[in-house]
């Protein structure tokens, strides 16, 4: 049986719009899925079905059909997507009445099931906004085998869209685990669209033409087995470099859940297949948990921001000023105030820009007046009566709603998992009747003690930048952050498990002194992943975080200097030494401005003093 050509065209609700036509005028597709949902999308849908009732769908996915709904079916390509949200059987309605307006007979259905708001109390998860368990593929390939050319599901995980074509292709059953398991490796490595064609990758400097990469596509064989690739003449690159990013995204230790299977990342093995083809194979599959995850949201309450600028010197003095001046102005004060000051100026600036930091508030309360006017007023209020150089990057509003993200877990069986047919008919999907009850994998917490990030070790290391031979990739599961850091040889493995211990994260990383931090090894992808429980708080929707989602968290790690064997770094070996030495002259000579920046200041305090 030939492999089924399993496209992507979306990655997340706001991906790039023209996808969907380049990927059918692209070259040859079976399917063609799009992954529309994330938590922070069933956040904002549930709020569009406050509004209004009949909403809660991705309208983007009907715009996109309206330009390519034509297309598809008369190149026979089938389409798979989640974008049905909190509303699929509205979503396909809407499907039907597009294609009876463009005359195109299509056949379309939809999966439903996983929203259990109407359950949620009675099942120990409280009063959310929205509460959806991500199904399985099951329901996707009944709907498939039943002759359905467009299918929108709800609340599936990312993978089930990919995984379900499969099951309809090939037949199998909830007993083939291993070639489950691979198809739901192949659907995360193309979930997010073109992370894996060389987005938001660490050596994009290596990608041929990335200022547009184009999306990836999955060759799905009968045992599971797959081959990642793209169209020809599209940009990007598939590499075992892109492929590895994508697998280590958003993932914690070796086993990675599923409702249809559990796939054992450590056994993934990545082969080239040719340019622009790598080859996964050898994945193992296990049953799947008794559990779903339920994604759940709640309204949190009211939340508002500003940011003060301040310029030149003082810059600690001007920030304890405002700070007190705004305490004092917010009596009672709001129930959270979160302050963050980034030292980004820089001693003896050329710019005005460079010479400024940034004082940054963020205050939450169940009452929006307090967040509100009474906030933005005590703010702006200050204009004329705090430090010198007084301004904001814009000026605060009214506060807006935020939500909080939690997971709940239900037995497999709760969800009423439901393929409603083209024809309408509805077929219950049962759950999995053999399950492996859930176990947390053994982290490994490293052998080689700490890294030192402020001294080489010997002299036969160099202090560098860990991305110098590291990649990484980086992400968000609600409060919990995970970063994967992996190498391209056997040696650099030897090194990277060794160096990079959970002791040696925390100095590199001391935003994460607070956090439980888990540390998981994947050989075959010369991995190391790190899982930081509670860095991102309650999610995205809620968090004051920097870089809300940890999408930076693994270039911030690569940017961090550790001492790297020069055996390593080959030729590279001499210019490091040269850039080292560099390196150390700017740090003292940038250390001797900054020492007189705060002899000037602190003279230039006293003098206003006396």
């Amino acid at each position: 049986m030939t492999a089924l050509r399993v496209g992507n065209c979306s990655g997340f609700y706001g991906d790039r719009f023209s996808a969907m036509r380049e990927m059918l005028d692209g070259g040859d597709l079976d399917v063609l899925t799009g992954d529309y949902l994330a938590e922070l999308t069933m956040l904002i849908l549930g709020r569009d079905r406050l509004k209004d009732p009949t909403r809660g769908y991705a309208k983007t996915y009907l715009r996109q059909l309206e330009d390519c709904l034509g297309t598809a079916v008369e190149r026979g390509v089938t389409l798979v997507s989640n974008a049905g949200g909190l509303a699929p059987a509205r979503l396909a309605d809407e499907i039907r009445v597009l294609a009876d307006r463009l005359g195109i007979a299509v056949a379309v259905a939809h999966v439903e099931g996983d929203d259990l708001i109407g359950r949620a109390d009675a099942l120990g998860l409280g009063a959310p906004l929205t509460a959806n368990a991500y199904l399985g593929a099951f329901g996707i390939a009944r709907c498939l085998e039943a002759g359905a050319q467009v299918v929108v599901t709800g609340r599936v995980t990312d993978a089930s869209v990919v995984v379900g074509p499969a099951v309809a292709r090939f037949g199998w059953t909830r007993d083939d685990l291993d070639a489950l398991a691979g198809a739901v490796v192949a659907g995360h490595v193309i979930e997010c669209g073109t992370q894996a064609t060389g987005g938001n990758y660490s050596f994009f400097t290596d990608v041929p033409d990335l200022r547009r990469p184009g999306f990836p596509i999955a060759e799905i064989e009968a045992d599971g087995s797959s081959v990642i690739t793209k169209h020809p003449g599209t940009g990007g690159a598939v590499t075992i470099g892109t492929v590895t990013a994508q697998l280590m995204y958003e993932v914690s230790g070796p086993r990675y859940l599923g409702p249809d299977a559990t796939a054992r990342l450590d056994t993934v093995a990545l082969t080239d297949d040719g340019p622009d083809r790598v080859r996964i194979a050898g994945v193992r599959g296990e049953a799947p948990p008794p559990t779903l995850k339920v994604s759940r949201n709640t309204v949190g309450g009211f939340r508002n921001e500003t940011t003060f600028v301040l310029t030149g010197l003082d810059v600690d003095a001007k920030a304890a000023l405002v700070r007190a001046q705004l305490t004092d102005a917010l009596v009672p004060p709001p129930a959270q105030v979160e302050w963050t000051l980034a030292r980004t100026d820089h001693p003896d600036a050329d710019t005005e820009e460079a010479a400024s930091a940034l004082l940054r508030v963020v205050v939450r309360d169940p009452d929006p007046a307090v967040v509100g006017r009474r906030f933005s007023g005590a703010a702006i209020e200050l204009a004329l009566a705090s430090y010198p150089g007084f301004a904001v990057t814009a000026p605060p509003g009214n506060g807006s709603p935020y939500g909080v993200f939690e997971a709940g877990y239900v037995e497999q069986s709760v969800p009423d998992h439901t393929a409603v047919l083209p024809d309408g008919t509805r077929v219950a999907i049962p759950a999995p009747t053999v399950t492996t009850p859930l176990s947390d994998d053994p982290d490994v917490p490293g052998d080689c003690g700490s890294v030192r990030p402020d001294v080489a070790s010997d002299a036969d290391t160099v202090m560098l930048p860990l991305g110098t031979l590291a990649a990484a990739r980086s992400g968000d599961k609600g409060g919990d952050a995970n970063v994967g850091i992996w190498v391209r040889t056997d040696d650099e493995w030897e090194w990277l498990r060794g160096c990079l211990t959970v002791d040696a994260i925390r100095q590199l990383l001391p935003e994460t002194a607070s956090s439980t931090l888990r540390r998981y090894e994947f050989p075959n992808l010369r991995a190391v992943n790190v899982v930081v429980h509670g860095l991102l708080g309650a999610g995205v929707a809620s968090g004051a975080r920097f870089d809300p989602q940890a999408k930076g968290l693994g270039e911030w790690l690569r940017s961090r200097h550790v001492p790297i064997p020069r055996h390593l770094l080959g030729d590279r070996s001499t210019q490091a030494t040269t850039a080292q030495a560099t390196t150390a002259q700017d740090s003292t000579a940038q250390d001797t401005t900054a020492r007189a920046g705060t002899a000037q200041a602190t003279t230039t305090s006293s003098g206003a003093s006396a």
